[in-house]
Parts: structure tokens; C-alpha cells; sequence
């Protein structure tokens, strides 16, 4: 592309681990590699600065060549084929994982290429540059397949069967040719600086690079096989469980909501944001989704790193948190990035994190009342974290906050954050009932009326007889779909049936939803899309929530992946990639469509 080297969004495909990330372009580059840990700086990032960002390519040496690529099935490993005059090779791609968990993780990303027929002739390029593409690093041989790059408190062991050669002092590269039968392997694993000083480093021998390509598959179809959906729908349902797997911190439980940080909502604009974290938001979500499909040890898990992070003092909680449970998450500027296609700026950290969310109280207290009626209740510890949700929730529901979408600025009274409260009141006496616990519910009682008297007067437009998106306001906001899921009202309520169709009237761009009317030019948000095909699935209309399911399906790449938003005038993938929310919101509503 003359200009503008950077390829669409959906060109890329997801590897991970449950630990590190990176995105493959179409043509086996490597654009954007987070190997320490999803949030840490990248060591391939020219996805943000085609420049300076660093990259990993395999591709063929000619100009010649036709692509087409797959996730081996029930996997998260890429296999992409190259097809030249005179031969064919595939490139498998995977971040490896161990057969136990006990040496988890490795923190190796691997790319193996086999010839398939004839012979292909193929270019290996390697330029890592860490932190984020400040630090070019130091190359340094350290046997005849291996060598180490440093800089900061990033280094990689790189070896490969190919012949690999310096280029300037930072880069490697090698020209191989494979033919059909044989493979050359390429392997990258993040190794502490003060390590290679230590130790002599040794390259990983073929048959083990094998051994543990191997192993990663049958990690994955062994964890696939714990889908429990069936239906026309199982193949994207199974993706989308890989996807938030993927998305998901082995080691804490934590799911971040994407993998990247600052691909913009608005093609060349500023609202680019990092989305590498965990927000309170989606444990709800996830809870639902995952539990739903027969995945309730992630469930589980992503619930209990809520439960870590969040615990403490009410009203020290915050909206999301590192998925090492870190509360600090200062947002900065990468000044010296140009971003996606010149969008800018670039950010690492999320100022967010310190916005008030009154929605986080009820979607805790869904989340406990939800795995209290899978047969686990609170303990006495958790129980009185709980009372203060519920007490913090009743003292500050009259607060204007910043709403589900974060907004930036005066903050307002949101009806879904009013309504939320009103979720933690609701499902606290219910808890303390049913549980048998202490607790002043009748004041709770008391307090949870306030809230939906309130609602019903200021959040609800008479004339049209449907729920809005902030007190006194005409405006709608999809948020509001998910009034039944926390409780407040049944789809199958008038009020709720008028509101889902207003809704559609109202913010419905190209047979996809808009999260409500904003004069920023961001696309259709993905996820309010699929809200509203299980909203109208549990109302009983099926064929219409089939034909919004079909149109947002449309718009994941051909590997089954979801963008944030979607730039329906482009027909392009807009905002972080692939993001968690929108993979889980096309679970819910799969299964919705399966129920009705």
C-alpha cells in the first residue's frame, strides 16, 4: 500500500498463550509482540510505528504468491500457506504451551515453516526493538544457531535451523528454502538481561521445538473439548471461548479486554486507548458467558481475581485493575510513535482506572448472587466486603458518575448506573436471605425503591414509553439492553419490549448498533450489537434476532475475530483487537438464540 504500509485491523490474527500476545499480519509479520505479559511493553510494535515499532516476517522471497491461512482446529495455533510457481510451504505460528502447567510459562513464541510440495524459497527477517520501539538492542552471538537481544529489562533468545545473519547491528535475517517434508524453525523466548550473564545460553533443539508444538495443540483440543454448546453456531461460540482464553492471565485468572493498546476508534483520531487491563465489567460478563458454555473453571477464576483485586474498603474500588491485580495504572503518551495509520496519540496505562463507575457495585453483586445460585456462597470473610458493596452502593447511587462507557468529562446520571445500584441492593438482601447472613435489609429495602422510583420518574420517557440514558435526558444508550440481565426488569416487560425496539430505530447503522449518538465519528459498537440479538431472542423474536446476529457476524475477520467497533462506511475493523467484551457478548447471544 503506496502511503500507508499499515494493513486493515481484520488482517490480523491473535497468538497467545494466556500469558504473552502478538498479532500475524496476513503475509506471517509479526507487527505487535508482548511476550513478558500482555500489558508490558512490546518487542515487535511496528503495528503502531511502521518505522520504529520492530517486526518478525516470513514470508516468500519472490513476488509471486498467493495466501490462505486457519487456526488448526479447536486451537489458537496459525497455520498460514504460501502458495509459489513451483511449491508450497504453511507457517505455523503459536506461543507454546507446556503439557503441565507446573513449567507454565515458557514465554516462547514459535514459528515453524514445512514444505508441503515442490520448494519454496523464503525470507526471514527479525527486528525487535523493546519497549514500546524506543530501545534498538544489543546483538550479541552466543553460538553458531543462537543469539541474544538486550536492552532495558528486555531480552530474547533467538535461534533458528536457518543460517541467520546480523544486519546493522540489531536486526537478523536469513534467506532458507524448504522442501516438501522438511521445516525450518524459528524460535523467540523472553529471557531477564541478568540471566545471559548468568547462565550460557543453549539453542533448543529441533526435535524439542516439535516435541512442544505438539504439545501446544493437544493443550488447546484438550481444553476445547470442554465446550459445552452444540449447534450451527458451536464452530464461532468455541472461537470466541479461545479468543477470551487467550485474553486470559493463566496465573491470576484476570482477562484483559484486548490485546493492543491505541488502535483507534475513529479512523486517524485521537481516541485510542489501552485496553490491556481487566475492568470489573467484563467479570460479569464473563461470569455469564463462559459459565454458560461449560468453561466455569475460568469462570471461576476471573471471578476470584475480581474478588483479590477489588477487596479491601467499598469505596477504594476501582473500575479495573493490571491483570496482576495492579491498581496503578497511570496513563501516558507515547510521544515518539505515529500510530495506526498516523492516529495518534499512542497510550500505554488507562486514566480510567480512577473514574467512579457506580455500575462496578452491581455488577460485584450479580456476580456473587449468580455463583451463589451455581451452589457457592460467600464465606464469612467476603460476606462483610459484600455489606460494604451494598452499603457503598446505597450511600452514592445519587452520584453522577462516568457511566459503562467511561465517559471522559462532567459526569452524569446514568439510568444503567442507577439501575446497577439498584442490582446491588436487589441482590444483597436476596443474598442475606437466602444465605441466612446479618445484614440491615430493611434498609436496603428501603433505599433499592428510592432507586427505581427515581428511575421510573427521571430515567423513563413517558411519551415514548421506553427507558433513556441519563436522568431527564431523550437520548437512548444500548447499555440499555442490559437492564433484564442484572434484574431490573423481565425482557419480556412492555416497557423493556418498546425500549429494545426504540433501540434498533433509534441507533441502528447498516443492521448494526451504535452504543448511543455521538458526534466523534466512532463506528457501531460490536457488542451492543449482539445485546440486542439476545434481547430480542429472550422476547421471543427469534427471526429478527437471527438477522442482527447474522449482520454483526459479518463483521469478524475470516478467522472468527472481533474488533471493538466497526467502520461501516470502510467496511473496516475499528478500536483494540480482538476485544474480550465483544468475543463475549457473541457467546450470550449464541446461546439465547440456541434457548429461544
Amino acid at each position: 500500500m503506496p502511503g500507508n504500509p499499515y494493513p486493515p485491523i481484520g488482517d490480523y490474527a491473535l497468538i497467545a498463550d494466556s500469558n504473552s500476545v502478538a498479532l500475524v499480519s496476513r503475509e506471517g509479520s509479526v507487527d505487535w509482540c508482548c511476550i513478558q505479559r500482555l500489558d508490558s511493553g512490546s518487542c515487535f510494535g511496528r503495528l503502531l510505528d511502521w518505522g520504529q515499532g520492530g517486526y518478525c516476517s516470513i514470508r516468500p522471497a519472490g513476488d509471486e504468491w498467493q495466501i490462505s491461512r486457519r487456526y488448526l482446529d479447536g486451537t489458537l495455533v496459525l497455520e498460514t500457506t504460501f502458495q509459489v510457481p513451483g511449491g508450497e510451504a504453511r507457517l505455523l505460528d503459536c506461543f507454546t504451551l507446556p503439557a503441565s502447567m507446573e513449567d507454565y510459562p515458557y514465554r516462547q513464541l514459535l514459528r515453524i515453516v514445512e514444505g508441503v510440495r515442490g520448494h519454496v524459497e523464503l525470507k526471514l527477517e527479525i527486528a525487535p526493538r523493546f519497549d514500546y520501539g524506543d530501545i534498538e538492542p544489543w546483538l550479541r552471538r552466543e553460538d553458531i544457531k543462537l543469539y541474544s537481544a538486550i536492552g532495558g529489562n528486555d531480552g530474547l533468545l533467538i535461534s533458528s535451523d536457518a543460517e541467520l545473519s546480523a544486519v546493522d547491528n540489531h536486526d537478523l535475517e536469513a534467506t532458507v528454502e524448504v522442501q516438501a517434508g522438511e521445516r525450518v524453525r524459528l524460535s523467540m523466548v523472553s529471557v531477564p538481561p541478568e540471566q545471559l550473564d548468568r547462565d550460557t545460553p543453549e539453542a533448543p533443539k529441533p526435535e524439542e521445538l516439535d516435541r512442544r508444538l505438539e504439545e501446544t495443540i493437544e493443550w488447546w483440543r484438550s481444553w476445547s473439548d470442554g465446550l459445552r454448546f452444540e449447534g450451527s453456531h458451536r464452530p464461532g461460540v468455541l472461537r470466541s471461548a479461545i479468543t477470551i482464553k487467550a485474553l486470559m492471565n493463566e496465573m491470576t485468572g484476570a482477562i484483559a479486554a484486548a490485546a493492543t493498546t491505541s488502535l483507534p476508534e475513529v479512523p486517524g483520531g485521537s481516541l485510542n486507548w489501552d485496553y490491556r487491563y481487566s475492568w470489573i465489567r467484563d467479570s460479569f460478563f464473563s461470569v455469564r458467558s463462559l459459565a454458560e458454555v461449560g468453561f466455569v473453571e475460568e469462570a471461576d477464576a476471573f471471578r476470584r481475581f475480581v474478588e483479590r483485586s477489588s477487596a479491601g474498603s467499598a469505596r477504594k474500588l476501582q473500575i479495573m485493575y493490571g491483570v496482576g491485580g495492579e491498581r496503578r495504572l497511570t496513563e501516558w503518551e507515547i510521544d515518539y510513535l505515529e500510530g495506526y495509520r498516523g492516529a495518534r496519540p499512542v497510550r500505554a496505562g488507562n486514566a480510567a482506572s480512577t473514574q467512579l463507575q457506580l455500575g462496578v457495585f452491581g455488577q460485584l453483586l450479580e456476580l456473587s448472587w449468580r455463583w451463589h445460585r451455581r451452589g457457592n456462597s460467600p464465606d464469612d470473610d467476603y460476606w462483610r466486603f459484600i455489606v460494604d458493596l451494598v452499603d457503598t452502593a446505597a450511600e452514592r447511587w445519587k452520584e453522577p458518575d462516568a457511566g459503562i462507557w467511561e465517559k471522559r468529562g462532567e459526569p452524569e446520571h446514568f439510568v444503567f448506573s442507577k439501575a446497577s445500584c439498584w442490582t446491588a441492593l436487589d441482590r444483597g438482601i436476596r443474598l442475606a436471605e437466602e444465605c441466612m447472613r446479618r445484614a440491615p435489609t430493611r434498609r436496603w429495602e428501603k433505599t433499592r425503591d428510592e432507586i427505581r422510583e427515581a428511575i421510573e420518574k427521571e430515567g423513563y420517557d413517558k411519551e415514548r414509553g421506553v427507558f433513556v440514558r441519563a436522568f431527564g435526558g431523550k437520548e437512548l444508550d444500548a447499555a440499555l439492553l442490559l437492564l433484564p440481565e442484572i434484574g431490573f426488569v423481565e425482557y419480556q416487560d412492555e416497557r423493556m419490549v418498546r425500549t429494545a425496539e426504540a433501540i434498533r430505530e433509534d441507533l441502528e447503522e447498516d443492521g448494526l448498533i451504535l452504543r448511543y449518538h455521538s458526534d466523534t465519528g466512532e463506528g457501531v459498537f460490536l457488542a451492543c450489537s449482539f445485546w440486542l440479538a439476545e434481547c430480542l431472542a429472550r422476547q421471543g423474536r427469534s427471526e429478527e434476532a437471527q438477522k442482527f446476529f447474522d449482520r454483526a457476524l459479518t463483521t469478524g475477520n475470516d478467522l472468527g475475530l472481533f474488533s471493538e467497533e466497526y467502520d461501516t462506511e470502510n467496511k473496516e475493523l475499528l478500536g483494540n483487537f480482538p476485544q474480550g467484551l465483544t468475543h463475549l457478548a457473541h457467546i450470550s447471544a449464541a446461546v439465547a438464540l440456541a434457548d429461544s
